[in-house]
């Protein structure tokens, strides 16, 4: 149990003293990846243990995370690096979503131009957009870690002179071991202030994620659990489709942020961990 996250144990046990929601009918997860499978290079809890619990229950997971700094390829190979075997379809990125809005919008591709990583420009150019500088269908904003004022002016420019604004995902923070440092979301704020104009969302909360995820899983809503760590994009794009929530506090929350959350998560937990005991405890 974390101390920076749970800082008055009294209150953590008396809550989840009265937290006993049922979960019987969950059949599958959607687990975010940063601050509840892992802190950048460190796990938080033992991940093979965890997948060997949910594949010992039947439980089908998917794996969906607002971080589109790495391509579904690069995150199996990190999920496999702390020693987890997934497939291909079980992980969805704020990438994949940007290139779904992307392909609705403009269904015949073309040029874009990209404040975002690598692996952003990859997901997007497989989807039938290229990287330009001049005359773009839209501009796309992720994280950034090159990311320099020239880059800003660029995207700034063309959003003044009309390109729709797209953000793969509003986080302002990202955990790290020592901390929360940068996120996308402030990015995007700067981007905002220097354009008056409000960037068009594709990853959590909104719903598109997590629509896709249940396709794959074949689960309804009231069978799938989502377990995240940040209250305002993992349980918000949740509750919106009316799934069970469950939030952890090995990341961005805190148990005050939890607790006063409304409406309040079906679980509020120290980690994954303990999520999973909770549920097994209702099998």
């Amino acid at each position: 149990m974390s101390a920076r996250n749970i800082y008055n144990s009294a209150l953590y046990d008396d809550m989840t003293a009265k937290n006993q929601k049922d979960l019987s009918q969950v059949k599958a997860l959607i687990l975010d990846m940063d601050g509840v499978l892992w802190r950048d290079t460190e796990p938080i809890i033992d991940l093979p243990s965890a997948f060997a619990r949910l594949r010992e229950h039947h439980m089908k997971v998917i794996l969906a995370t607002n971080n589109a700094t790495r391509t579904v390829e690069q995150y199996l190979a990190k999920v496999r690096g702390f020693g987890v075997e997934l497939e291909p379809w079980q992980v969805i990125n704020s990438a994949d979503a940007t290139a779904a809005y992307l392909r609705r919008r403009f269904p015949t591709g073309g040029p874009i131009y990209i404040l975002g990583s690598d692996a952003l420009r990859n997901t997007l150019e497989k989807a039938g957009f290229y990287p330009q500088e001049r005359d773009v269908l839209a501009v796309v904003a992720g994280m950034d870690h090159q990311l320099t004022y020239d880059k800003l002016k660029k995207a700034t420019l063309l959003i003044r002179a009309g390109a729709p604004f797209i953000g793969t995902n509003p986080d302002r923070t990202f955990p790290i071991p020592e901390g929360l440092t940068i996120g996308t979301g402030a990015i995007l704020a700067a981007l905002q202030a220097a354009t008056d104009v409000e960037p068009v969302i594709c990853g959590k909360p909104e719903p598109m994620m997590y629509q896709l995820a249940m396709e794959r899983l074949g689960t309804n809503p009231s069978e799938t659990l989502v377990v995240g760590d940040r209250a305002e994009t993992d349980i918000v794009g949740a509750q919106r489709l009316n799934c069970r929530t469950a939030i952890v506090l090995s990341g961005v929350a805190d148990l005050q942020t939890a607790i006063a959350w409304q409406p309040s998560p079906d679980l509020i937990e120290a980690d994954l961990s303990a999520v999973l005991d909770k549920l097994y405890a209702n099998r």
